[in-house]
Formats: C-alpha cells, structure tokens, sequence
C-alpha cells in the first residue's frame, strides 16, 4: 500500500525485453536502501524489487502492466516518480493507494496559471470513476481532481510538486497512469451488483 506522496525521482538506466516481459534498471537515491522482494510505486505502478547493484535496482513488468500503463512509453534518460510501500507508523499524508492503475489517460493542455500549474487530462474513454474534489493518483501522485466530466479532470499543481516529479518534464499529449480512489471503485460495484 502506498499514500501517493512521492519520494524521489529515478532515471530508467536499462530496458531488458525477456521474452513478453521488460526488466527496468532504475537509478536513484532509493535503490542502495532496497531489497529484493520489495514493493516499490513506479510512476504508480506498484513492481517487486528483483535486484539491487548499487545505487541500481531492477523491477520486471509483465506484458499486461505494459499494455495498461504508460510504462511501455519509457525510455533510457526519462525520469519516473518512485514511492516505497506506506510503514505502519507514519503519517498518512496523501489517500490509500495500491499502485494498481486502472486506465491512462493523455494531458489534454497545461496552463501556467502564475504559481501554480493548470493540468487538464482527457481519458480514451468515459469510464470516470472520479467525484469533484475527490483523490485521484497520477503517475503515483496523490491529487485532488477538479472539474470533473464523463472525459475530463483537471489538477492544479504547485511549484514543489512541479519540480519534485516528472509532471514538470511532462508536455501536451503525454499519457500518464491513473488509479482511482478504491473506495469510489468500490462503491461503483456494489451499485452495479445492485442494478443487474
């Protein structure tokens, strides 16, 4: 489980395919600290720790997080936003993520609106399972959504956030990954047992 704060960004150093499968090397300030079996958010995307060699560690991505995510869009030099798993005894400061993406969607515009950043997202489809003013995870990100439509959301983004993840290197037409709050998925299927 995860709280969506993120700790520090890594550089993706090498991509191995493996089969149907892509074994990421990461660099960062995290991966010395890691151990094998780990759980570690990956732009969201909760990966087990396979190996650590140095200030490296490796993660595996099986064919179906690749296909999901927008992890199949990285390549060597780009950064990702990293968070370890949540310890029992700390503060809960964002919302309970699982790092399980349920959808990506691509960033619509980015409007600097004078010290903060304006980011408007557009989904493929209309499957939105956000309320206004609710939490969403983007690239393992904990937010609040905005100007919420079947389609569309917006963030609004301060400065630390800008240049403490990869949304500050982030342009029009990048997609990003999106995990909706459990509890609103939750909700959505029992209601959905309920009408059937």
């Amino acid at each position: 489980m995860f709280t969506g704060i993120v700790e520090v960004q890594g550089k993706v150093s090498e991509i191995v395919k493996k089969e149907r499968n892509f074994n990421f090397c990461i660099s960062s300030t995290l991966s010395s600290g890691l151990k094998v079996d780990q759980s570690i958010a990956h732009n969201g995307v909760c990966l087990t720790v396979t190996a650590v060699e140095g200030d490296k560690h490796w993660v595996t991505v099986i064919d179906e997080s690749m296909q999901k995510t927008n992890l199949e869009t990285l390549n060597i030099g780009d950064s990702v936003n990293l968070e370890r798993c949540m310890i029992a005894n700390g503060r809960f400061d964002g919302h309970v993520v699982q790092g399980h993406v349920d959808k990506t969607a691509r960033i619509l515009s980015i409007e600097d609106a004078q010290g903060s950043w304006l980011f408007t997202f557009i989904f493929d489809d209309p499957n939105n399972l956000m309320v206004e003013k609710g939490s969403v995870t983007i690239n393992g990100i904990s937010l609040t959504c905005f100007n919420v439509s079947e389609n569309q959301f917006q963030v609004a983004i301060i400065p630390y956030t800008y240049e403490h993840t990869n949304l500050g290197v982030l342009k029009g037409g990048d997609r990003v990954n999106i995990e909706f709050d459990i509890i609103g998925k939750y909700v959505e299927k029992i209601l959905s047992k309920r009408i059937s």
